[in-house]
């Protein structure tokens, strides 16, 4: 599925991380005709495959343009993506949104939402579009809607093109009330291919994704539930 760079087409800046929901949500933007800003981030991540990923994706879909900001959030860490904290293996999926892994980074939706709302001020787009997920999200607070809600009102206070009145932003979270089974469902309606992107939080050298971790765990039960096999190489 390709992009139409329409001029006349509204902007949207959306993060994209390389995985599932992010490339979900650029998918059914880009179906809503918008023109897509791809936004990536290199944060001090424990691999950078879901980078190369992200790239994949963002070329398939010939975006507009794919901006990669780099930041380091190992400067803080406290998580396993960030910190030298092992990454947990083999949980029960049903009991992963009981509580806040560790694989929870400290306030990194706010940050990369900061960046895209800098980047959608710029480019004179009212539309950021996030895959955050309230079912299947592993306990992350930062996924929930009135989290999403709060961070909308916010937006709207905090640049001089809204109190201009020339931005009424939305951030649109379309996946944010589906299961992973179902968010799957609707990225092969749009004609996502899933084998571009990665999901693993743990991959091995060679970029095999390791099955084990809660990452991969929700992945492969939503492809499972979806009926459909997961399309990418997973360790062993």
């Amino acid at each position: 599925m390709k992009t139409n760079k329409n001029k006349s087409a509204q902007k949207a800046v959306v993060l994209l991380s390389g995985g599932v929901d992010s490339t979900t949500t650029l998918a059914v933007a880009a179906n809503d005709g918008f023109n897509i800003y791809a936004l990536s981030f290199r944060y001090g991540q424990r691999h950078l495959v879901e980078l190369a990923a992200a790239c994949r994706v963002a070329q398939h879909f010939n975006v507009a343009d794919h901006l990669i900001v780099d930041i380091d959030l190992r400067l803080m860490g406290g998580s396993a993506l960030t910190a030298d904290i092992a990454v947990p293996k083999d949980r029960i999926v049903e009991k992963m949104g009981k509580d806040i892994p560790v694989t929870y980074v400290p306030a990194r939706n706010t940050i990369f939402l900061s960046y895209a709302l800098a980047w959608a001020e710029v480019i004179g787009s009212n539309k950021i579009c996030i895959g955050v997920n309230a079912l299947d999200y592993s306990g992350y607070p930062d996924c929930r809607p009135e989290y999403i809600s709060a961070y909308e009102k916010m937006a709207n206070l905090a640049t001089k093109a809204s109190v201009e009145g020339r931005q009424k932003l939305k951030i649109q979270a379309p996946l944010i009330k589906l299961s992973k089974a179902g968010i799957i469902k609707l990225g092969m309606q749009l004609g996502v291919d899933y084998s571009l992107t990665h999901s693993c939080y743990d991959p091995t050298a060679q970029g095999l994704a390791c099955g084990r971790c809660d990452s991969c765990l929700l992945r492969l039960k939503g492809f499972k539930d979806a009926g459909l096999a997961d399309p990418v190489q997973y360790k062993g």
